[in-house]
């Protein structure tokens, strides 16, 4: 077999690997009914790929002044996901392809780790990762650089070999900033302009041709 092209791979999780944000946003916008506040698809996309404390935290809108742990706690409070996502076409495929390769893969999401447990149960579970960086194992979310330059840490590689999939602008900043040198937008979400214009290397309409991409 032939040398990895990568020694790595980091991955999104919703949006990338799991078709969720639509299923978040329909979250999101009940959450907003209830407040009062007004939701549309420039307000979702604030929110798309990032943590929303920090949103609330950095960003101006109708939560101005609030406290953002306590907006957060609403958000989690509401119905749990009736139904859990399907997976991105190619995911499964481009999770194999790693593993025959013998390429290390990370998980790097805004999410906790409850939800990716959840999400990944038809792509095998989160323990097809050699290593998982969620909310909870940082102090700043997406776009700062720490998840992606956490994962490569703890996988022992250079940010500058390994690749990464996003579907949103601000997790392809994120990795930008961590050095990783192959950053694929994955177009699920957000258009392949939005995403070259944060920095993507490539983009792509799925996981499909990932392993093409990559060399494989």
């Amino acid at each position: 077999m032939s040398s990895p092209p990568v020694t790595a791979l980091l991955l999104d999780l919703d949006g990338t690997l799991v078709d969720s944000e639509p299923l978040h946003r329909e979250r999101y916008r009940a959450w907003f009914a209830q407040r009062g506040w007004p939701y549309d698809d420039a307000v979702a996309a604030q929110f798309t790929g990032r943590r929303a404390d920090d949103v609330f935290r950095t960003l101006d809108g109708p939560w101005r002044g609030e406290d953002p742990e306590a907006l957060l706690a609403q958000i989690i409070a509401l119905e749990p996901l009736r139904r859990l996502p399907e997976p991105v076409a190619g995911a499964g495929e481009a999770i194999g392809w790693a593993r025959a390769h013998g390429i290390p893969l990370a998980l790097v999401t805004s999410a906790g780790s409850r939800w990716a447990g959840r999400a990944l149960e038809a792509l095998g579970g989160i323990g097809v990762f050699d290593t998982t960086v969620t909310r909870d194992d940082i102090a700043t979310g997406k776009p700062d650089p720490a998840c992606y330059a956490l994962a490569c840490e703890r996988l022992g590689v250079a940010a500058g070999a390994a690749a990464a999939c996003e579907d949103a602008p601000d997790g392809v900043r994120s990795a930008v900033g961590a050095g990783v040198g192959v950053v694929v937008g994955v177009t699920t979400s957000f258009t392949a302009q939005q995403l070259a214009e944060a920095g993507a290397t490539r983009t792509l309409p799925d996981l499909t041709t990932l392993p093409a991409l990559l060399g494989g």
